[in-house]
C-alpha cells in the first residue's frame, strides 16, 4: 500500500463517519422536504469558500502525489473541513463520486480578457472582457459544440479510486451536474457588458439573433449529453443550494440512463440587473424558457435582484427555486414567491470579509430575511456564498453560522 492510498483511506474513514450518521440522514430528509415545497425547517448552507485563507492548521494541505488523487484528496479534505467547522445543514453524499471525463470542442469563439489580481493566492480576480462579437458577421463563427466522453480515462480514474477506498466508501462513476444556461452572461464575456446594454437598445435584432443562436447551441449540447448519458441523475446540489427532492430523477428513469428531465436545470441573466423588467421579459424569458423546457426542475437567478420580476420569470417552465440576493427587497420577494417556489435567500458575504466581523450587520440582514419568509409562509433556504475573502480569519465563518442559528428553529 503506497502513501497516496494510505492517505485516502484514512480520509475516507473519517468521511464515512459523518456521511452515514443519523444526523446526516435527517438533514437529507429536511432538504427533500424543502425542495418538495413542504418545508420542515429552513436549510442553512455555506459555500464558495476562500480555501486559500482557511488553512492555518494545515488540515487542508494536500499530500497525494498522483495528479487525479490530489483532486480526490482535496474534495475529501474540504468536505471534512466544512463538516467540522461550518457544517450548516450540509449533506454528505454516502458515496465517493468519480466524474466522467468529458471534452468539448467549444462554440467557435473563446473569451479574451484582461484581469486584475489583488491576492495572488485567490482565484477571484477582476475581468475586462474584449469584444469578440462586434457585428453580425461574427455570428458565422459560432457553431454547436462537439461533446466527447473519454471512456478510457474515466474508467482508469474510477478503478484507481475504487481499488483504494471501495471497501470503505461506495465509489460510483457519475455524469456531470452541468445544466446551467448562462446565455446573457456568456454574451457578456464575448461581447462586453457595456456593449450588450448599448446593443439591446440600438441593435435589438442582433441581440435576438445572438440569443437564438446560443440557445440552439445550448439545446444541442443537452441533446448530446442525453445521447452520451453524461448527466448525473442524483444531484447533491444545484449551484451552492440543495438539489435533493423526491421528484428527481423522473419516475420512469431506469437509474442508469439520465435525461434532462431527470435533473435540475439552472438559468440566470446577471447582466440584466441593469435593464428594465420589460427588457428581461423580451430578451431573456423566451430563450430561457426554451432552454429550460427539457429539465425536470429549474432554479433561476444568481446575483441579480429579482424581487420585482417574479411574475415575469414564473413563465419559465418547471420553475421551482428562485434566488433572492442581498440587493433584493426581501419582503417584496417573499410576498411574490410565497409558497409557490423555494425562496433561495443569499446573505451578504461582505459582513465576514473585513478584519473585524460586523455582527450587527449580520443580525440585521438575517432578521429581515427570516421575518419576511416566516410572515409569508415561504419554503426557504439561507445561503452564504460568493465568499471571496474573510481577510484570513476563518473564524468569521464559524461565527456567522452561530449567529444565523439564532434566527432558525432548533434541530
Amino acid at each position: 500500500m503506497n502513501r497516496d492510498e494510505m492517505l485516502l483511506r484514512e480520509l475516507a474513514k473519517q468521511y464515512k463517519e459523518y456521511a452515514f450518521s443519523d444526523r446526516n440522514l435527517k438533514k437529507k430528509e429536511m432538504h427533500i422536504a424543502l425542495n418538495d415545497l413542504r418545508m420542515q425547517k429552513p436549510v442553512l448552507l455555506i459555500d464558495e469558500l476562500p480555501w486559500h485563507e482557511l488553512n492555518p492548521t494545515g488540515e487542508l494541505t494536500v499530500q497525494c502525489t498522483d495528479p487525479y488523487l490530489r483532486e480526490v484528496e482535496t474534495y475529501l479534505r474540504q468536505m471534512l473541513y466544512r463538516q467540522r467547522h461550518i457544517p450548516g445543514d450540509m449533506v454528505l453524499p454516502q458515496e465517493l463520486k468519480v466524474s466522467k471525463v468529458i471534452h468539448s470542442s467549444g462554440i467557435g469563439i473563446s473569451v479574451k480578457e484582461d484581469i486584475a489580481v489583488s491576492d495572488a493566492a485567490n482565484r477571484i480576480v477582476s475581468h475586462r472582457f474584449i469584444d469578440q462579437m462586434k457585428d453580425e458577421s461574427c455570428m458565422e463563427l459560432l457553431h454547436n459544440e462537439e461533446i466527447t466522453l473519454d471512456e478510457k480515462e474515466s474508467l482508469r480514474r474510477y478503478e484507481l479510486v475504487a481499488n483504494m477506498v471501495g471497501d470503505i466508501l461506495p465509489v460510483r462513476l457519475v455524469g456531470s451536474p452541468w445544466c446551467f444556461d448562462t446565455l446573457w452572461d456568456d454574451v457578456a464575456t464575448l461581447h462586453g457588458v457595456g456593449q450588450i446594454l448599448v446593443d439591446l437598445l440600438e441593435r435589438p435584432e442582433y441581440m435576438h439573433a445572438l440569443a437564438q443562436k446560443l440557445t440552439d447551441i445550448f439545446l444541442d449540447k443537452v441533446r448530446q449529453y442525453e445521447e452520451l448519458n453524461l448527466f448525473e441523475g442524483y444531484q447533491d446540489s444545484v449551484h451552492c443550494t440543495s438539489a435533493y427532492t423526491s421528484e428527481l430523477p423522473a419516475k420512469d428513469c431506469d437509474g442508469i440512463h439520465f435525461r434532462a428531465k431527470d435533473v435540475w436545470g439552472r438559468g440566470a441573466a446577471q447582466v440584466f440587473v441593469s435593464v428594465s423588467p420589460a427588457m428581461r421579459e423580451e430578451f431573456d424569458i423566451p430563450y430561457m424558457s426554451r432552454a429550460m423546457e427539457p429539465f425536470g426542475l429549474v432554479y433561476y437567478g444568481c446575483c441579480e435582484p429579482l424581487h420585482n420580476q417574479i411574475d415575469i420569470i414564473s413563465a419559465i417552465p418547471h420553475l421551482r427555486k428562485i434566488t433572492v440576493t442581498p440587493w433584493a427587497d426581501y419582503e417584496l420577494a417573499a410576498e411574490q414567491i410565497g409558497k409557490n417556489y423555494v425562496y433561495s435567500a443569499k446573505a451578504s458575504p461582505a459582513a465576514v470579509a473585513l478584519d473585524h466581523i460586523n455582527e450587527e450587520q449580520i443580525r440585521r440582514e438575517l432578521k429581515m430575511i427570516t421575518d419576511a419568509c416566516y410572515r409569508n409562509g415561504c419554503n426557504f433556504e439561507l445561503v452564504l456564498k460568493d465568499i471571496s475573502t474573510v481577510s484570513y480569519h476563518p473564524e468569521h465563518l464559524e461565527r456567522w453560522e452561530k449567529i444565523a442559528r439564532e434566527f432558525l428553529p432548533e434541530d
